[in-house]
Formats: structure tokens, sequence, C-alpha cells
């Protein structure tokens, strides 16, 4: 049974955007990191395992150059990259972002107090991932600052595995998915869906709205 789409509020259905395109155009190029932490640990990581450039692309899906590019802070990977890195190395994300680990089985507590989550920061959303000191989690927290304002800022959709829960904590995001037709969502608004559909977010408010955001397929590498 084909499924229904998602109308959109019809005060705001002026603010839409054309429909979607299948591909994107005009992809921005990658906008430099100023915290080379993350490349710093996935460079230590190789050496550990006594991996090369080559058997880590081979293992991720990941091209060499891109590899190199994080490695040595030229560029801040996608979430989906990142996925594609610690599935294909086998790496849980804490060990990327953080070098506290907690490994207790069960009985574990995580508290992030504000401005206190590890950053990361790409050309659409600005990054802050929270309980970083657990490893081996079975979803991802993390909230975010929506500073994309248009489709064009996008290369392609973002899709990876999992499901993920978002939910609008300040301004206004217009949530395009590949199936659906675009959706405006406000503070108090929340959205629930599969990762492995086409999807991405812009903001429509004047100031970069901001979004907590939970999501499976990433956190735990087992």
């Amino acid at each position: 049974m084909a499924k229904k789409a998602i109308k959109p509020r019809t005060s705001a259905a002026a603010q839409l955007s054309p429909p979607v395109p299948a591909r994107f155009s005009a992809p921005r190029p990658a906008k430099e990191d100023t915290s080379v932490d993350l490349g710093q640990r996935l460079k230590r990581m190789r050496f550990d395992n006594g991996w090369t450039l080559e058997d880590v692309s081979q293992r991720t899906g990941v091209s060499r150059s891109t590899l190199s590019k994080i490695e040595n802070g030229q560029m801040s990977p996608t979430y989906d990259v990142l996925q594609k890195i610690v599935r294909g190395t086998g790496l849980d994300i804490v060990e990327l972002f953080d070098t506290r680990q907690q490994s207790a089985p069960f009985g574990r507590c995580s508290i992030t107090r504000r401005g206190e989550g590890r950053s990361h920061q790409t050309a659409t959303y600005h990054y802050e991932l929270l309980a970083t000191d657990l490893a081996h989690k079975q979803i991802l927290p993390f909230k975010s600052r929506v500073v994309a304002r248009s489709l064009d800022e996008f290369p392609n959709w973002v899709r990876h595995q999992g499901e993920e829960f978002l939910c609008v904590l300040s301004g206004r995001i217009q949530l395009h998915t590949e199936f659906y037709a675009p959706v405006i969502l406000e503070a108090g608004d929340s959205a629930y869906f599969d990762s492995k559909m086409g999807h991405a977010i812009i903001s429509l408010s004047r100031e970069d709205a901001e979004i907590i955001w939970t999501c499976t397929g990433i956190a735990s590498i087992e």
C-alpha cells in the first residue's frame, strides 16, 4: 500500500521549497573543522590496528582522500560518513570523540551539563554530542543547531542505518524526506523516521533552529 504523504500546515504552505530533486545540485565545499581531535584519534586508532588508509577505505567504503583529510583536520565528516567509519572499523563513536570510556554492562548513568557536550561542526549542522563518557550505547543522543537554509547546501540526501527521533527546541525547521512531502516543525514538534530513507533538515527561522536528536544504528558497535 502506498504511503500517504504528510500535508504541511496550511498557514506555512507558502514557505515550502520547490519539490525535492532526486539529486541535489551545487554541493558545498567541505568546511574546515577547527578541532583536529577527531582526526588525530582516528589516525592513532588506525596506527594501533596496523591499518593503512587503503585498509580503512576498503573496510568502510570511504575514499582514501576523504580519510586523509579527516585525519589531518582538513575536513569535518558528516554523520553518514562517521557511521561508515565506525561500522567498517568496529570502533565505537565515543572512542572518536572522547578518551573517557565506561564499559559497565548495566546500571550506567551519564550527566551532561549545558554546553559540556562534544562539539562537531559540519556545513549544515553543528552537533553537540551528549553522554560521550559512555561507550557502546544503544542510541546516540545529541543536540544540533541547524545552520543550513537551503537544500542546495546538501550534496545529496543524508541516509544511514537505524532510526531517529528529533524534537525542536527552538526556532522552526523544514524536514525533507525521500518519500514524503516536506513538513514544517516548530518548537515542541517532533518527528520519528527511518534513517535509511533520504532526509535533510533546513532552518526557516531567523536564528539557527535548535533540536534534540537521538539515533540508533551508530552508537553501539558490537
